[in-house]
């Protein structure tokens, strides 16, 4: 795993990736906007979905290499809001969500329109509304109950719409009258750049494998190419299709038919094909529509999570474990765009041209997001796939200037409706949202002047009642090291999931314990005066989360909180504390908080490789509240207790020296005694924090621990650091 969002199990194979992909593109846009599409551009309708699949093809170019660099759940809003932080993902966020709930009306009321039209006394917009509100309200209950149900009604809805939309092109090609490809662009470039926009909506299926990244094999390869070869397939299909269309019947009688492509079949087909192609049409409407409220409700759950709205969207079903409110809020607001469609003639361009309108906008901010993560270039994000030069930084800014050609041959109403999503996005997140998210963008490391160095501690967070006590003792460990580079603190939280998955829904009030957890750390981390970032993540394993994440982080010193009891038996502080601290390659605090002072601390030095990290550890440590620490050491006195004090004193200023401290930062105590162990317990009695080295790693299975340390541990009453280098 390379970022904070945990491995995924791996099952998607190449097939798999390509049915999600491409099967969801070959949809309800396909069967519902050829009228309008050859009504505004003619038979250069099809240049327009080649140029609609070209800005797609850009964006799933960005996305692939994004996907690979950070294969976990999320997709657009996930990398957008990580590059460029809550404001640019509130956005995106506000921008999905509304284009999919633009995309899910429009789906529906086309699913009316093909029920309505070979029904003869069915004929009327109310009815075509009526039926449209139906299939949405079977839909929201379909997600409603259950997640899985809803994927599993979707593959066989896919694979039956691709195989009649395939067999009506293939006939097709056969029925092309040329004289009806004259004039072939009536409208002219601006015509064809105008349906661009409508048609855009769809391309919004490759989205998807993005989404799903981390459950796919071998990402490196699977997710650009499945990426790359769905937009181009679903990109000749459609321009298949509309030559197909306007080839055998005139563009002027398709842009009068609410159901052109079951007219064009029934030219070659009969009714037999006009039949097939209502059918492909009215499940293709089911299929996007269903797929569109799916994500929709995930953006608006995860958005919740995030802090950019009311987490009472952040609540699964007790029994469903279904996002619940998200999905009934999604319908809800779609419902009333499907219903806007009785009064309006033209709804169906305007759903389709506004929800085109904010994914061309939310993939403009991806290929941003690539461009600051390329510059930021975080530990996290290791592309398998990278653009090659001189795709970078073309593909990027080309995919940003067309997305921006493209909205603006859009109709003045479009831009307005998108423009004021985007404003209610920016208005959001500072009214709103500002104050509640605690992930931060890398906007300001992918545009500083040069890096600079940092020192970090990386603090794992899980229980509210000792993170302020660890956040202190790790900002003052980070602060006295500010010669070896700028302080900073990570506070990690993982939700631990088995297998993580954008379709699966975690319990609600462990992402609100761990959104208390993170947002109360900025709080203690602004007290103390350090600049922190927090680590959300979900996971199969703490212990392995924690890891990658100081791998990720190039940490300095990890501090992890501990609850002092010793187990018996194969671990020793636990599963998951023992698999950290034996595998953590930086130095280790591992820390039992019993009192919140932490007083003047004191370090048990003695030879061994750990002490000068154990000495500087009580320095640090100490001025927490500005206190002096004590060095202690305790000899045996073999010859005289004069001679064993001086032995004691010298070690002790060794150990000094190789920590790099000054004489004046510490005293210095030595115990004489034949009882080691009981005169350093007695010892410890006077001193609220102490500090003792752990032993080094490689003896075996279980963590080795001296006899000293562990009766620190069981008999002491105050606070206790145990130490290890790295």
């Amino acid at each position: 795993m390379s970022s904070g969002g945990g491995e995924l199990e791996r099952t998607l194979g190449f097939l798999e990736a390509m049915t999600l992909g491409g099967g969801t593109m070959i949809g309800a846009g396909i069967f519902i906007l050829p009228g309008i599409a050859a009504e505004l551009a003619g038979p250069a309708s099809s240049v327009s979905y080649a140029i609609a699949g070209f800005v797609a093809l850009l964006a799933a170019l960005s996305l692939s290499e994004l996907a690979t660099g950070m294969p976990i759940a999320g997709g657009s809003y996930h990398y957008v809001n990580r590059a460029l932080g809550g404001l640019f993902g509130a956005i995106v966020g506000w921008g999905m969500w509304t284009g999919l709930m633009f995309a899910s009306a429009f789906y529906m009321v086309g699913f009316g329109q093909y029920l309505v039209a070979p029904i003869p006394f069915l004929d009327g917009r109310v009815f075509i509304i009526l039926l449209g509100l139906i299939g949405l309200v079977l839909l929201i209950g379909v997600n409603y109950y259950g997640t899985e149900e809803s994927s599993s009604f979707q593959n066989v809805m896919i694979v039956a719409e691709t195989a009649i939309i395939i067999v009506f092109v293939s006939l097709g090609v056969f029925f092309i009258v040329p004289e009806n490809l004259e004039p072939f662009a009536p409208t002219g470039p601006s015509g064809i750049l105008a349906t661009t926009g409508i048609v855009f909506i769809s391309f919004l299926g490759f989205e998807i494998i993005a989404t799903v990244a981390g459950e796919i094999k071998n990402p490196s390869r699977t997710i650009p190419l499945s990426m790359i070869l769905s937009v181009v397939l679903v990109t000749f299909l459609y321009v298949l299709v509309m030559l197909v269309s306007t080839g055998v019947l005139p563009f002027e009688s398709l842009g009068e038919s609410p159901i052109p492509v079951s007219d064009v079949a029934a030219v070659y087909m009969g009714s037999i094909g006009a039949i097939a192609i209502v059918f492909a049409a009215i499940i293709a409407a089911i299929s996007s529509s269903n797929s569109s409220i799916l994500a929709a409700s995930r953006v608006v759950y995860a958005m919740g999570r995030d802090g950019l709205v009311t987490n009472w969207m952040n609540v699964s079903h007790a029994r469903f474990r279904t996002p619940h409110r998200a999905i009934l809020a999604t319908g809800g607001l779609t419902a009333l765009l499907i219903l806007i469609g009785l009064r309006v003639d033209a709804i169906i361009a305007l759903l389709a041209e506004a929800a085109s309108f904010s994914f061309l906008v939310s993939y403009s901010l991806v290929h941003l997001a690539l461009i600051v993560f390329r510059r930021a270039d975080p530990d996290e994000y290791d592309p398998s796939f990278r653009l090659p030069f001189p795709l970078y930084p073309v593909v990027p800014v080309l995919g940003v200037f067309l997305s921006f050609v493209v909205i603006s041959q859009m109709a003045p109403v479009i831009i307005f409706i998108g423009s004021s999503i985007v404003a209610l996005g920016i208005v959001w997140y500072f009214v709103y949202a500002r104050s509640r998210v605690v992930g931060e963008g890398l906007i300001r490391e992918a545009f500083r002047r040069a890096p600079t160095k940092v020192y970090r501690v990386v603090v794992p967070v899980a229980n509210p009642a000792t993170q302020r006590g660890l956040l202190r003792l790790a900002a003052a460990s980070a602060q006295a090291n500010d010669e070896r580079g700028t302080p900073e603190l990570v506070a990690v939280n993982v939700v631990q999931v088995e297998h993580p998955s954008p379709y699966q829904n975690v319990e609600s009030d462990r992402f609100d314990h761990q959104h208390e957890l993170l947002e109360a750390a900025h709080e203690i981390a602004a007290t103390e005066g350090v600049h922190l970032r927090t680590r959300a993540m979900v996971a199969p394993t703490i212990d392995m989360a924690v890891l990658d994440v100081l791998d990720a982080e190039n940490a300095d010193h990890l501090l992890l909180g501990w609850d002092g009891t010793l187990r018996d038996g194969d671990t020793l502080f636990g599963h998951t504390l023992d698999t950290i601290v034996k595998n953590a390659h930086c130095p280790t605090s591992l820390v039992t908080l019993r009192t919140d002072t932490i007083g003047s601390p004191v370090a048990l030095v003695a030879p061994g490789p750990n002490a000068p990290v154990v000495a500087r550890r009580a320095v640090e440590f100490a001025t927490v509240e500005g206190t002096t620490p004590t060095l202690l050491n305790v000899q045996r006195p073999r010859e005289s207790e004069a001679d064993a004090i001086q032995r004691g004193e010298a070690l002790v200023a060794e150990i000094a020296e190789r920590a790099g401290l000054e004489p004046e930062e510490y005293t210095v105590e030595v115990i004489v005694s034949d009882d080691v162990d009981a005169a350093i317990v007695d010892a410890l009695d006077r001193f609220d924090t102490i500090c003792v080295g752990l032993s080094q790693r490689n003896d075996g299975a279980r963590i080795p621990f001296g006899t000293i340390t562990e009766q620190v541990v069981t008999r002491g009453v105050g606070n206790v650091a145990m130490i290890r280098g790295s």
